[in-house]
């Protein structure tokens, strides 16, 4: 069973209140080369309640950082994984100045 994403999921596996909300600019893909589809994991596997919300939409009223309400222990939060060629080269596959 993957990890919840939504209300509704968190909802049908019985639980009232989250102990760990993850929220990360990656999808959600439950795979060992997704970092917080780990952590999730590993928290889940020591007992705590967790859900993440993948991608959050932060140019909008913010919903998504409070879909889930408040969790009972931390918020824990990641920019995701960034490809190194978008971190070294622009969308014209130019060398970059600066960092992505």
């Amino acid at each position: 069973m993957f990890l919840p994403t939504t209300l509704k999921e968190v909802r049908a596996r019985g639980w009232d209140q989250l102990d760990v909300i993850l929220f990360t600019g990656d999808a959600y893909i439950d795979h060992p080369s997704f970092g917080a589809a780990v952590v999730g994991r590993l928290l889940e596997a020591e007992g705590y309640r967790v859900a993440i919300v993948p991608q959050p939409n932060w140019r909008d009223d913010l919903r998504d950082f409070t879909k889930l309400g408040t969790p009972r222990l931390f918020f824990g939060v990641t920019a995701g994984a960034m490809d190194s060629m978008v971190n070294h080269y622009t969308a014209n596959i130019r060398l970059r100045s600066n960092d992505a």
